[in-house]
């Protein structure tokens, strides 16, 4: 597939995506070493700011890596999945032992760091947990999500914040089927309002420390039953 002329805008999208259908459909192979930076963008019609872009595109991608002195070398001919892609493929109950590790910590943080804003915002989440009981599955798998996204708030660490966000599709669906597969509202639509409310409270008083067991108490009884499936 030879290279050409790329059309006026956008240039950089273009000429990632023209270089990178040159890796997958193997015109160039892993280890070749790529036109430099004058001639792509003679080829290509562009600027060489624009394939300078281009490239750091596809080594994000992990396609090609730049090597000091020696120029850019194709390092594989797929790209590398994202973060997300990978989330949504793994295990639901390899995911909750990260997630075990990240509310853990997030719960105990949130009890140390939340505000007076918050107090309303955890005091409504677990008013909306509450009433889902009364509907569907996935609305009452999605307040709950709501519920444990306001406690990670109030730790107010945007990364950590970034990650639960993250693990929230797999979660849901996995959280749902679980539910559902055993019976877990049977007898109890509002299944572990307790814990739920001990939770609040705990981040609610400050107590970091209860927040913590509490919110790992109900992570290992939901993953034991994960794994028992």
């Amino acid at each position: 597939m030879p290279l050409g002329s790329l059309r006026p805008t956008p240039l950089v999208e273009q000429a990632v995506d023209r270089l990178r259908e040159q890796i997958t459909h193997g015109e160039w192979a892993v280890g070749t070493k790529l036109p430099g930076e004058n001639q792509l963008a003679q080829i290509l019609g562009v600027g060489r700011s624009t394939v300078r872009e281009a490239l750091r595109a596809l080594a994000e991608a992990g396609l090609v890596r730049a090597r000091q002195g020696a120029g850019v070398f194709v390092i594989a001919t797929k790209p590398k999945e994202s973060w997300s892609a990978e989330l949504r493929q793994a295990a639901v109950a390899d995911v909750y032992e990260v997630r075990m590790i990240v509310e853990v910590e997030a719960a105990r943080l949130a009890a140390q760091r939340r505000t007076d804003e918050d107090l309303p915002v955890l005091g409504a989440a677990l008013k909306a947990r509450r009433a889902a009981g009364a509907g569907s599955t996935p609305d009452f798998v999605d307040a709950d999500i709501a519920l444990h996204a306001a406690v990670v708030g109030a730790a107010h660490n945007p990364v950590l914040t970034s990650l639960f966000t993250e693990f929230v599709p797999v979660l849901r669906e996995g959280l749902i089927d679980l539910v559902e597969l055993l019976d877990l509202r049977a007898g109890d639509p509002q299944h572990g309002d307790d814990g739920h409310a001990l939770l609040v409270d705990s981040v609610v008083r400050g107590d970091a420390e209860t927040a913590g067991h509490t919110m790992r108490d109900e992570l290992t009884q939901t993953l034991a039953r994960l794994r028992s499936l």
